[in-house]
């Protein structure tokens, strides 16, 4: 089969508009998506559907690539004072390489406690009732830590050190536990931490970029690309959705935050939660 039916197309599309909105904003994509899998159930495989899953976050992160770019490259004509000269104008930004180190050092907790237990963790914790718990105990610490009212000390990365980014990186593995949300357990911790709201999440998306793109490319590679013409489609059409929506959505999330506090997700993910339970429980048995 080369062509996806109208109803997967819809489908697809609709995966990648919540795939692109929940992976950047702190309120959980597993909760999300195991509530569209109840009420939308794609045409496709159940190998394939764990394969799709992962490999449309590549679209969000394209997001980050796409917005961050002049960030990330690392780079310049135009050397600053410290900055690493290459050959003729050329020079590697040193601010740029520090993030990378940053970055590399946060996502090693997360990595080696993913690397040796997420199966088990999965195995354990991957049920709708713990996605619902997290989201409401999430949910309640972010009006908590919002209403501590805590002052910032790190206003930009550049005054992020090391040892705060692997701090950072230790609150990531919470987010090995589905419903946690990846950017909230980051964000959460910057915050207590003592990093400004900005400062968290624009960190939190850079943490995305490294485990992220591993998944996919592991998932892919896992998969053999042994997809039919439909299925590349799907892929295709699903990353193309979540890159266009993570684009706004980090967008609206950085503009968002410049003006309010997180207390606002923290109850939309208290709400989820509990019509998670109330489905489950009442509902569904």
């Amino acid at each position: 089969m080369y062509f996806m039916s109208f109803t997967l197309v819809i489908q697809t599309i609709i995966m990648g508009i919540v795939q692109g909105i929940t992976e950047w904003l702190p309120i959980s994509s597993t909760g999300h998506m195991i509530l569209f899998d109840e009420f939308m159930k794609m045409q496709v495989s159940d190998s394939f559907m764990e394969t799709f899953l992962v490999v449309i976050q590549f679209g969000s992160i394209l997001a980050v690539l796409f917005l961050y770019f002049g960030k990330l490259n690392p780079f310049t004509l135009h050397a600053t004072p410290g900055d690493y000269k290459l050959s003729g104008s050329l020079s590697l930004k040193k601010d740029t390489i520090s993030l990378y180190l940053k970055v590399l050092v946060a996502i090693i907790p997360a990595g080696v406690i993913g690397l040796l237990f997420e199966d088990k963790i999965d195995e354990l914790f991957f049920n709708s009732y713990t996605v619902a718990a997290t989201l409401i105990i999430y949910g309640i610490l972010f009006i908590v830590i919002e209403s501590k009212n805590l002052k910032p000390k790190f206003n930009d990365l550049d005054t992020l050190s090391y040892k705060t980014a692997f701090l950072i990186g230790m609150f990531q593995i919470l987010a090995l536990i589905p419903g946690t949300s990846r950017s909230g357990s980051t964000i959460i911790g910057a915050t207590i931490i003592g990093c400004s709201r900005f400062v968290a999440a624009e960190f939190s998306f850079f943490l995305a970029i490294p485990v992220m793109l591993g998944a996919s490319a592991l998932k892919l590679l896992k998969a053999g690309f042994a997809f039919t013409g439909a299925e590349w489609c799907t892929l295709i059409l699903g990353m193309i959705v979540a890159f266009a929506v993570s684009v706004a959505a980090i967008k609206f999330l950085m503009g968002y935050i410049r003006k309010h506090d997180f207390k606002g997700f923290g109850y939309y993910r208290i709400v989820l939660g509990i019509l998670l339970i109330i489905y489950f429980v009442f509902i569904k048995m």
